[in-house]
C-alpha cells in the first residue's frame, strides 16, 4: 500500500468520517467535546480573554492574524512542517496526500509513525479542521506560510501550474502541451489540468525527463528544493528553451521563470521539506558525575551566591551608585563593582540584576537618586541561609530582566544598562524552566552539552528560533546554563537534588534489575507523540512555595555551618576557615581589611583598620577582649602593640568645627605639625598654644592629618569626641520588579470550565432553533413583541418550564441575546435561569425587546 493510500494509525482521530462534514472552522469547534475546547484555550490562552460570547466568536478569533501567528510561533518544528506541507497542498488534503508531502514516495517510517501527533497537535490548536479526507488549514496560516514571490515557502517550493499560467495566452498554454506529447484541448482550463496530470504522474514524468538534455537537468537540480525561481535573457540557451518548451520553467515576470510546483515535488520524490524533522534531537550528556558530587558542588556555589549577595548590598550599604538619567547604572559604577566583587563586569551584572530581581535593592527615589538596599534586605539577612537561597532561586527563575543583554544595544543603538530600561525579555522564564527540565530529564549528575540544549529548543519552537546561532532563544539557553551554575541550582554542569526540587521535579526512582546502566541509557527516548510530553498545569503559587521549602531543606545539609572563631597569625593577619557568624563578621569586618576571599577569608589588620575601630566608639581594652574571645590562637603580640599604639595616639589631637580647629594639650606636638610641609594645603594657624585654626573642613583636616601620620579625633561643640559609625541608607519599602508576561497567562481548570460554559451558552442562544413569532423580524433576527406578548409568553414559559430567546437592552444601551427558563414573574421583572451566564439573574421586562419560544428544550 502507497504511503497515498495509508489510513490514520489511530481510528478515532479521523474527525467527520460520517456525517456531514463542517463547512466552517465554527462547525468544526462545534463538534467537539469540553475536553477538546478546554485543550484548544490551554494551549492557545490569547483566545479566552476576554471570553468570547459563542463559537463563532471563538473561531473568529482562533483566525486572527496576532493570534495564528501566536500559536505558529509556538509550534515544533514538525508540527511547523505539517502546517507548511498543508499550505502547498490541495485544499482540502486528503489524510494520504498530506502525509506523502512529508514522507516522500518511499515513506519515511519515523515519519510515518509521528505524523498523527502532529496532526493531532495542529487541529486542538484550532490551525487544521475538517475530516481526515478533507483536512483544511485556517485561512490566515496558509496566508503565512503558502509561497508567494514576496514571501518564499519554508519548502522552497513554487507555484502550482494553474498559478504560474493564470496569465498565460491559451494558445500558449495548447503549444506546453504539444511540446510534451499531449493531446491538444479544446480550452486553457482543461490543458492545465492536463499539464498538471502529467507532472503529477510519476510514470509519465519520468519519461518526460529521460528525454531531456543532462545540461537541462542540472538547472532543474539547483531550482528544486528552492529559491524557485532564475533568470533568463530574450534568447535562452538551448538547455533552457526545452525547459520552457515542455513548461517545466515557466515565466512569472519579464526575464524571471519558475520551476511549477508540481514538478518540483517530483524531483524531490514527493518531499515538501529537503530534511524533515520528525523526532526531536536528543540532548547528549557531556559529563558523568555521582550525585553526592553534584549536590556538594551546587551547596558550595550556593553559599558563594549568598556571600556575594550579601558582599555586594554591604558595599552599597551607605548608599550605592548614582541612578542615570535615564535610568540604570553607568559603565564606570559597574565596573568599580565589579572590583569590588573581585568579578568580570558581565557576572556582576548578573548579581546586581539578582538583587533587584529579588527586591534586595531599589533607588531610594530623593533628589540625588541612588541605588541602596531595600528593608526587605535586612529582614532577609535574618532567614536562615537556605531559605535565603530559595529567595534568590524563585526571583531568578520567574525574572524577565536579562542581566546577559547588559552592554548590548537595543534597536535604537541605545547602550543597555545594568538595572535600567530594555532587559526584560518576557521568554526568559519560559526559556530558564525549559532548559532545567532538559536537565532533568537526564539521569542523576549527567551535565549536558550546550549545544545539544540550543538544539533541542530550536527544534522545540521553530519558529522563534532563527538558523543563526545568535537567536534570543539560543542566548537565553546559554546564559541560564552559566547563570544555574553561578547560583548552585547546577554543580559542574549537571542539576541538583535541590534545583529538581526547586522545579517541581520528581526525584528519579532508585535502580535496581533492569534499571538503564549508562547515562545514554537514561536519556528520554523519543515516544510516538513526535512532540516533548506536554506540559502539566502550571503549579500554583502554593504549589512552587511548597517545592521551594522542599529545595531548601535538600540544600541545608551542603551549606557550611558558621564559625564563632578565627585564626590570629603573627603577620597581622586573621584566617576564617570558613563563613563566620554575622556579630563576629561585622566586627571583623571594621577591625581589619579583607585581603583575600576564598575557601578560607584572609583579614589584614592596620594602622587604618585599628583606627577605625576606635573611630567606632572601641577602647583598645574592648579590641583586646573581642579578639582573646574568638580567636583559636593566642593574640600575637604584634596585632596586641598595633591596637595599643594606635590607641594611645588615638583621639590626641581634637578636631572640631570653627571653620575647623586643632587643639591638643602637647603644643610640642602642635609645633610638629605647623612644621611639616604637607600641612602647608591646611592653612593652618596658631590661635593659642593649644589650639590650631584651620581654612580646611572638619572632614578634610581629619583625612590631611591622618595622611601626614597622625591619629586625630573628631569631638562635638560641647567637646566630646564623637563616634563614627557606617550608616546604614535604606530606600523606602520597595516591591521587587514584576515580570513582563509573554502573553496571557495559562488559564487554570475554574476559569476554563467557566469559560466553555458560557460560549456553549452562548452559542446555544446564537443558533437555537425557536418557534415562529407573531411578529417575524427579518434576516433572521430576534423577533420584536410587544409588552403584552412578552408578559404572556414569559408567564405560560413559567407554567410550563419552557425556555425562552430573549433579546435584552442593559443600562448602559447594549443588546445582547440570551436563552433563559424563567421562574417567576412578579413587579413587573422576570427571575429565571440564564443559561448564557449559567445563573440564575433578575431582568426589568421593560427591557426585554422580543422574546420567543425554542422549539427544543435545551436541557
Amino acid at each position: 500500500m502507497s504511503v497515498q493510500e495509508q489510513s490514520p494509525e489511530d481510528p478515532a482521530a479521523a474527525t467527520g468520517a460520517s456525517g456531514a462534514h463542517p463547512r466552517s472552522l465554527a462547525e468544526d469547534l462545534r463538534a467537539r467535546d469540553d475536553a477538546s475546547l478546554a485543550a484548544l484555550l490551554r494551549a492557545r490562552p490569547d483566545l479566552v480573554t476576554p471570553v468570547p460570547t459563542d463559537l463563532t466568536q471563538l473561531a473568529t478569533r482562533a483566525g486572527t492574524r496576532a493570534s495564528v501567528v501566536r500559536a505558529l510561533e509556538r509550534l515544533d518544528r514538525f508540527a511547523l512542517q505539517t502546517a507548511e506541507a498543508l499550505a502547498v497542498a490541495p485544499e482540502p488534503a486528503p489524510y494520504g496526500t498530506l502525509l506523502a508531502l512529508l514522507a516522500g514516495d518511499e515513506g519515511d517510517p519515523a515519519v510515518v509513525r509521528a505524523f498523527p501527533g502532529a496532526l493531532a497537535v495542529l487541529r486542538e490548536q484550532a490551525l487544521v479542521w475538517g475530516p481526515d479526507d478533507r483536512l483544511r488549514l485556517v485561512r490566515t496560516a496558509r496566508e503565512l506560510l503558502a509561497p508567494v514571490p514576496q514571501h518564499p515557502s519554508p519548502t522552497g517550493l513554487g507555484p502550482t501550474v494553474a498559478e504560474a499560467t493564470a496569465g498565460m495566452s491559451p494558445g500558449r498554454v495548447q503549444e506546453l502541451l504539444t511540446a510534451a506529447g499531449l493531446p491538444t484541448t479544446h480550452d486553457a482550463v482543461s490543458a492545465v489540468a492536463a499539464l498538471t496530470d502529467l507532472f503529477t504522474d510519476r510514470v509519465r514524468m519520468a519519461a518526460l525527463l529521460d528525454t531531456a538534455p543532462p545540461d537541462a537537468l542540472d538547472v532543474l537540480s539547483r531550482l528544486v528544493w528552492g529559491p524557485p525561481y532564475g533568470q533568463v535573457n530574450a534568447d535562452p540557451a538551448p538547455r533552457l528553451r526545452w525547459l520552457l518548451d515542455r513548461g517545466l520553467l515557466l515565466p512569472t515576470a519579464p526575464g524571471t521563470v519558475v520551476l511549477p510546483r508540481e514538478a518540483a515535488l517530483h524531483l524531490r520524490a514527493g518531499r515538501a521539506h529537503r530534511t524533515t524533522e520528525p523526532l526531536p534531537p536528543a540532548v547528549e550528556p557531556a559529563s558523568v558525575h555521582r550525585p553526592q558530587v553534584v549536590d556538594a558542588a551546587a551547596g558550595g556555589q550556593a553559599y558563594t551566591a549568598l556571600a556575594t549577595v550579601e558582599e555586594l548590598l554591604k558595599d552599597w550599604d551607605e548608599g550605592g551608585p548614582t541612578v542615570l538619567r535615564a535610568g540604570g547604572l553607568s559603565v564606570r559604577d559597574l565596573k568599580r563593582t565589579a572590583v569590588a566583587l573581585d568579578l568580570p563586569e558581565p557576572v556582576a551584572a548578573f548579581w546586581v540584576e539578582l538583587a533587584y530581581a529579588a527586591g534586595l535593592l531599589a533607588s531610594d527615589g530623593e533628589t540625588d537618586e541612588r541605588y541602596a538596599a531595600t528593608p526587605a534586605h535586612d529582614e532577609w539577612l535574618e532567614l536562615p541561609a537556605a531559605e535565603r537561597w530559595t529567595r534568590l532561586a524563585t526571583a531568578w527563575l520567574g525574572a524577565t530582566r536579562t542581566a546577559g543583554l547588559v552592554g548590548g544595544r537595543d534597536s535604537k543603538e541605545r547602550t543597555l544598562s545594568a538595572l535600567g530600561p530594555g532587559l526584560d525579555r518576557s521568554a526568559a522564564p519560559e526559556v530558564r524552566h525549559r532548559v532545567l527540565a532538559l536537565l532533568g530529564a537526564l539521569p542523576e549528575g549527567t551535565s549536558a552539552s550546550p549545544d545539544s540544549v540550543v538544539a533541542r529548543l530550536r527544534w522545540e519552537r521553530a519558529l522563534r528560533g532563527a538558523a543563526s546561532s545568535d537567536d534570543l532563544r539560543s542566548r537565553l539557553a546559554g546564559w541560564t546554563l552559566a547563570e544555574a551554575e553561578y547560583l548552585g541550582v547546577t554543580g559542574r554542569g549537571a542539576l541538583s537534588a535541590h534545583g529538581r526540587a526547586l522545579l517541581g521535579i520528581a526525584a528519579e526512582p532508585p535502580s535496581g534489575p533492569g534499571a538503564p546502566e549508562g547515562p545514554g541509557d537514561k536519556l528520554p527516548v523519543p515516544h510516538r507523540h513526535h512532540a516533548p510530553p506536554p506540559p502539566a498545569e502550571p503549579r500554583t503559587p502554593a504549589e512552587a512555595a511548597a517545592d521551594a521549602v522542599r529545595a531548601g531543606r535538600l540544600l541545608a545539609p551542603f551549606l557550611p555551618e558558621p564559625l564563632d572563631h578565627v585564626l590570629l597569625q603573627a603577620d597581622l593577619t586573621a584566617v576564617a576557615p570558613g563563613p563566620l557568624e554575622r556579630p563576629l563578621a561585622d566586627t571583623l569586618g571594621v577591625l581589619a581589611d579583607v585581603e583575600s576571599k576564598g575557601g578560607a577569608t584572609v583579614y589584614r589588620f592596620t594602622p587604618g583598620s585599628v583606627r577605625r575601630a576606635l573611630d567606632a566608639g572601641r577602647s583598645a581594652s574592648d579590641l583586646h577582649a573581642f579578639l582573646a574571645a574568638h580567636s583559636r590562637t593566642p593574640v600575637p603580640q604584634p596585632l596586641a602593640y598595633l591596637i595599643d599604639d594606635v590607641a594611645r595616639r588615638h583621639g590626641h589631637l581634637r578636631i572640631g568645627a570653627a571653620s575647623a580647629y586643632v587643639r591638643c594639650d602637647d603644643d610640642s606636638l602642635l609645633n610638629e605639625i605647623l612644621a611639616d610641609k604637607r600641612s602647608a594645603g591646611l592653612r593652618l594657624r596658631r590661635l593659642a598654644p593649644t589650639v590650631l585654626a584651620a581654612q580646611a573642613d572638619p572632614a578634610a583636616l581629619l583625612e590631611g592629618l591622618r595622611a601626614m601620620g597622625f591619629a586625630p579625633a573628631a569631638e562635638s561643640a560641647e567637646g566630646d569626641v564623637l563616634i563614627t559609625r557606617a550608616h546604614a541608607h535604606r530606600t523606602p519599602p520597595r516591591t521587587a520588579p514584576e515580570p513582563v508576561p509573554d502573553g496571557p497567562p495559562a488559564p487554570d481548570g475554574t476559569l476554563l470550565g467557566a469559560a466553555i460554559r458560557a460560549i456553549r451558552a452562548g452559542d446555544l442562544a446564537s443558533t437555537a432553533p425557536h418557534k415562529a413569532s407573531s411578529a417575524p423580524a427579518g434576516n433572521g433576527a430576534l423577533p420584536r413583541t410587544s409588552s403584552a406578548e412578552t408578559l404572556a409568553t414569559v408567564q405560560a414559559a413559567v407554567l410550563t418550564g419552557g425556555t425562552l430567546w430573549i433579546g435584552y437592552v442593559n443600562a448602559e444601551g447594549s443588546a445582547s441575546q440570551r436563552v433563559i427558563a424563567p421562574i417567576r414573574v412578579e413587579g413587573g421583572f422576570v427571575t429565571a435561569y440564564d443559561h448564557t451566564a449559567d445563573e440564575v439573574r433578575t431582568y426589568p421586562l421593560h427591557r426585554i425587546t422580543g422574546v420567543a419560544e425554542l422549539a427544543d428544550d435545551p436541557a
